[in-house]
């Protein structure tokens, strides 16, 4: 190859892996796209209410419920979308055929939109609800409504205390069960850079001044406290994502990680997972969360509360 066309040839190469190189940091740098369909306002609600499609479930106490619920809303409790208590932890996802049963049972099947809401503050039990339904493959059809039933009476809407058997469903699964994982994931992903791990617990549990009824008191190494309580308003109404993104950045977390959520016993970390996922990251939950990695002894934790003060 003559000496012009080798130089041509190497400066040519140089500015396609220059570009592919800015390209690459551009996109990396990226905010992500918030996921805003899975947050539905009162407004929304009241103009698809009477959808033949829709299902709303309401989450909170059975009294309340029965007191007024959203009209045509089915009562619907964390218990019946997990593995009984005396299984061993306390809240785990059960087989996808029990899911599938409860599901239908419920009117849900393959055409079917569905809106989760709390009767009262009964947020991170109301987003475990919608946890499931991500676990499923329901996830893209399945949302929840901001601010609750509150936010539905604020805006006018009217309240009933009649039931509703609904008609059995026809449900044929697509799951996306990654999206849980278990102790032996979290701690081989310890010391990964692209994973970041959130206990969604508030401080007091965090830092091990209260172990919570708990073997051990503390988090899991390298974990980042976000607590579920600080990622909604006192009305328990979902900030904009990019305010709610910030809590992420303040924390150190970017956009190109992975966010894994823990908690008690995996509903906050529902809640911490709604969010995280509602702004755009990559996100997976530890279901068996404190509960099973304080019990046991050869899983690594860091109790702040045990460390000496420095004078």
């Amino acid at each position: 190859m003559p000496i012009v066309s080798r130089r041509r040839f190497v400066v040519g190469n140089a500015i396609v892996f220059l570009l592919t190189l800015v390209a690459v940091s551009a996109f990396a740098g990226q905010t992500p796209k918030a996921r805003t369909s899975m947050l539905v306002t009162a407004d929304w609600l009241s103009q698809h209410i009477n959808d033949p499609s829709l299902i709303v479930l309401h989450v909170g106490d059975k009294a309340g419920f029965d007191e007024g619920h959203i009209p045509g809303a089915q009562y619907i409790q964390t218990s019946d979308l997990s593995t009984p208590k005396g299984e061993g932890l306390t809240l785990e996802m059960p087989p996808l055929d029990d899911l599938k049963a409860t599901l239908e049972r419920f009117g849900i099947s393959d055409n079917s939109t569905i809106m989760v809401y709390f009767g009262k503050d009964w947020v991170s039990p109301t987003a475990r609800v919608l946890l499931t339904l991500d676990y499923v493959g329901l996830g893209d059809r399945a949302s929840m409504l901001d601010g609750g039933m509150p936010a539905w009476i604020a805006a006018g809407g009217t309240l009933s205390k009649d039931g509703r058997t609904p008609t059995p469903g026809s449900l044929h699964l697509h799951p996306n069960t990654d999206i849980v994982v278990k102790y032996d994931w979290v701690r081989s992903h310890l010391a990964d850079e692209r994973v970041a791990i959130v206990d969604s617990r508030t401080p007091e549990f965090y830092s091990g001044n209260k172990p919570g009824m708990m073997p051990r008191a503390g988090h899991i190494p390298g974990a980042i406290s976000i607590p579920f309580n600080s990622l909604g308003d006192s009305l328990n109404r979902v900030s904009d994502a990019a305010s709610l993104r910030k809590i992420f950045d303040d924390a150190g977390i970017s956009s190109d990680k992975t966010v894994v959520t823990y908690c008690h016993i995996g509903q906050q970390a529902s809640f911490g997972y709604f969010i995280a996922k509602y702004v755009g990251y990559d996100v997976r939950l530890y279901d068996g969360s404190f509960e099973e990695w304080s019990r046991n002894p050869e899983l690594p934790v860091v109790n702040p509360s045990e460390q000496p003060t420095k004078e």
